[in-house]
C-alpha cells in the first residue's frame, strides 16, 4: 500500500472540521441546562435531524469499515443487514413509535417497566449498557484507530484510541444529545458525499462498465441471497436472523432510538425514521459494492478491516483525501458520542434517579456528564482487544446474535399480546440468556456450528415459546393498565389528518417498494 502524505489542503480541512465540532459542542453546552436537555435535546428534534442522525450513528466507522471489509471477503450479501434496516424502521414507525412518544419516556427500558415491572427494566438496561460500551463504543474506537493509522502509521493504536475517546467523550458530556445530533447531520452529509465520490472513482477503474466488473469478480460475490451452507450469510439467516438483529438495533437500542425519543412530536419521529430507512437502502451502492470492486483493484489484502482505509488512501486525489478523512473521523465520532450519551442516560435515569428521586434537573445533568466520562474510559481500555476477533463487523453481529433474541421476544409479545405477564418477561430474559450462553460455549468448542444468524433466529423462537408458556401459567395483567400500551390498528394512523404526501404510511410503501426492487435486482 502506498505511503500517504497529506497535503496542506487536506490538513486544513481536517483541522477546520475539528474546530467546527468543538464550536458546536461549546455553543450547545451553553443551552444545555437540564437532564432532559442533555439526554433528549429538550424533545425539540425535527424529522430531518432525526433521519440524518439515525443514518450517521449507524453508518459509523464500525459499519463503514465493516461493510466494505465483509464485501471484500465474502461479497455483497452483507448488504442484507442494510436493506433489512429499512423494513425494520417501517415496523417501528407503525407499532412502537406511538407508545415511545406518547409515554414521554427517557429510556427504552422505561417502556418495559410500564408494560411489565422494574425487574425487566433494570435487567434490559444493564444488557444495553454492556452492549453499547463493549460492542458499539469500543468497536467505534478501534475502527477509528485503524483509519488513522493508514494516514499516520507512526502513531500507536493505543494513543489513537485514547485521543478519539477523550475528544468524543468531552464534547458529548458538554453538549449532550443535541450536540450529538447536530454533529451527526454534518457527519452524514460528509459521509454520503465522500462515499459517493469514492464509489465513482472506484467504478472508473472498470470504465464505468458493470459487465467489466462482473468479469473480474466471482458471480456469487454479487448475489445477496446465498446458499444455506454459505459461510458469510446463508439465506435462512437472512430470513430468520437478520430481522431479529435489525429489530433490536433499530427499535430497542437506546443509542439509536434516543433520537426518536427526542422528537418534537409523533409526526417528526415517524418522518425521521422514514428518512433513515431510505438512506440505509442506498448503503449497498456507496459502501458495499466498492468493497467488491476492491477485490480486483487491491487484491491480496490480508485484513478485511483495512479495505476502506486502503481505498481512501490510494484512490482519492490530493485535497479530496482530507475531506473524506474528515468524513471518516465524523463517522468515528458519530458512533462514539451516540453510545456514550445513551449509556450515560441509562445509568442516570434507570439506576441513579430511581434511588434519588429528589435530584434536581441540574444535578441529574451533572451526574450524566461524569457518567459519560467514566464510560469513555472503560471503552478506551477494552477497544484494543478487538484485534483478536475476525473482522469488526462480524464481532458486532455475533455479539448481538447471542444477546438480543430474548429482548426481541418480550418487546414484540409485550406490545401485541395483552395476556403477556410480568413474570414471563423477566424469566424469558433470564432463561433465554442462560441458553444463549450455553450455546455460545458450545460454539467456542465447535460442538454447535450453525451460522450465528440462524442461531439468532432459533433463540428468538425459543424465547417466544418461553414467554408464551410462562404467561399462560401466570397471573394475567390488569386489563385496564394494558389498554394504553397494547397496540391497536388505530395507532398506525397519523396523529392528525395529513395530505397523502405527508403521510408516513405512503413513505413506508415507497421504501418497501424501493427495497424490494434492490433485493430482486441483486438476488
Amino acid at each position: 500500500m502506498a505511503e500517504i502524505s497529506l497535503s496542506n489542503i487536506d490538513i486544513a480541512i481536517i483541522v477546520g472540521y475539528f474546530l467546527l465540532i468543538i464550536g458546536i459542542g461549546v455553543w450547545v453546552s451553553r443551552k444545555t441546562k437540564t437532564g432532559e436537555d442533555l439526554f433528549l435535546a429538550g424533545r425539540t428534534l425535527g424529522w430531518g435531524v432525526i433521519g440524518f442522525s439515525l443514518f450517521a450513528s449507524n453508518i459509523s466507522s464500525t459499519t463503514l469499515i465493516g461493510l466494505s471489509g465483509d464485501a471484500y471477503r465474502t461479497g455483497i450479501s452483507v448488504a442484507n443487514y442494510e436493506w433489512m434496516a429499512a423494513v425494520v424502521l417501517v415496523v417501528m414507525a407503525v407499532f412502537f413509535i406511538p407508545y415511545y412518544i406518547k409515554s414521554s419516556i427517557t429510556t427504552i427500558p422505561e417502556f418495559l417497566e410500564n408494560r411489565f415491572d422494574s425487574r425487566s427494566r433494570k435487567y434490559f438496561s444493564i444488557i444495553t449498557i454492556f452492549l453499547s460500551i463493549v460492542v458499539d463504543t469500543a468497536g467505534g474506537l478501534y475502527a477509528g484507530a485503524l483509519v488513522v493509522q493508514v494516514f499516520f502509521p507512526e502513531v500507536d493504536i493505543w494513543y489513537t484510541i485514547m485521543a478519539l475517546g477523550i475528544f468524543a467523550g468531552l464534547y458529548t458530556a458538554a453538549g449532550g444529545l443535541k450536540a450529538v445530533v447536530y454533529t451527526d447531520v454534518l457527519q452524514a452529509l460528509i459521509l454520503l458525499s465522500g462515499s459517493s465520490m469514492l464509489t465513482y472513482l472506484m467504478f472508473s477503474n472498470f470504465d464505468f462498465s458493470w459487465a467489466a466488473l462482473t468479469a473480474t469478480v466471482p458471480e456469487d460475490q454479487l448475489s445477496m441471497i446465498r446458499p444455506l451452507d454459505d459461510e458469510a450469510l446463508p439465506w435462512l439467516g437472512t430470513l430468520i436472523g437478520v430481522p431479529v438483529l435489525g429489530f433490536y438495533y433499530w427499535a430497542t437500542n437506546q443509542y439509536i432510538v434516543q433520537r426518536v425519543l427526542g422528537a418534537k412530536d409523533i409526526k417528526n419521529a415517524r418522518w425521521g425514521a422514514m428518512l433513515g430507512g431510505f438512506l440505509k437502502v442506498g448503503a449497498l451502492f456507496i459502501m458495499v459494492i466498492p468493497g467488491v470492486m476492491a477485490i480486483s483493484v487491491f487484491p491480496g489484502l490480508d485484513d478485511p478491516d483495512m479495505v476502506f482505509p486502503t481505498m481512501v488512501a490510494n484512490v482519492l486525489p490530493i485535497g479530496i483525501t482530507g475531506l473524506v478523512l474528515a468524513g471518516l473521523i465524523s463517522a468515528i465520532l458519530s458512533s462514539i458520542d451516540s453510545t456514550l450519551n445513551s449509556s450515560s442516560t441509562l445509568i442516570t435515569m434507570d439506576f441513579v434517579k430511581p434511588k434519588n428521586p429528589n435530584l434536581t434537573s441540574k444535578e441529574i445533568g451533572k451526574i450524566g456528564r461524569w457518567t459519560t466520562i467514566i464510560l469513555m474510559i472503560v471503552a478506551v481500555i477494552w477497544a484494543p482487544n478487538i484485534v483478536h476477533f475476525e473482522g469488526i463487523f462480524r464481532y458486532i453481529q455475533q455479539a448481538f446474535s447471542y444477546i438480543v433474541p430474548p429482548v426481541v421476544a418480550i418487546f414484540f409479545m409485550g406490545i401485541l399480546w395483552e395476556r403477556g405477564s410480568r413474570n414471563a418477561a423477566f424469566w424469558t430474559l433470564v432463561i433465554g440468556h442462560s441458553v444463549s450462553f450455553g450455546i455460545f460455549l458450545l460454539s467456542i468448542f465447535d460442538i454447535f456450528e450453525l451460522h450465528f444468524t440462524i442461531t439468532a433466529g432459533l433463540l428468538t423462537a425459543f424465547s417466544f415459546l418461553v414467554f408464551y408458556l410462562i404467561s399462560i401459567f401466570s397471573e394475567a395483567p390488569d386489563h385496564e393498565s394494558m389498554d394504553t400500551i397494547i397496540w391497536k390498528p388505530k395507532d398506525a394512523r397519523p396523529s392528525e389528518p395529513l395530505p397523502w404526501y405527508k403521510d408516513y404510511r405512503f413513505h413506508s410503501v415507497l421504501i418497501l417498494i424501493f427495497t424490494a426492487a434492490v433485493v430482486i435486482t441483486f438476488w
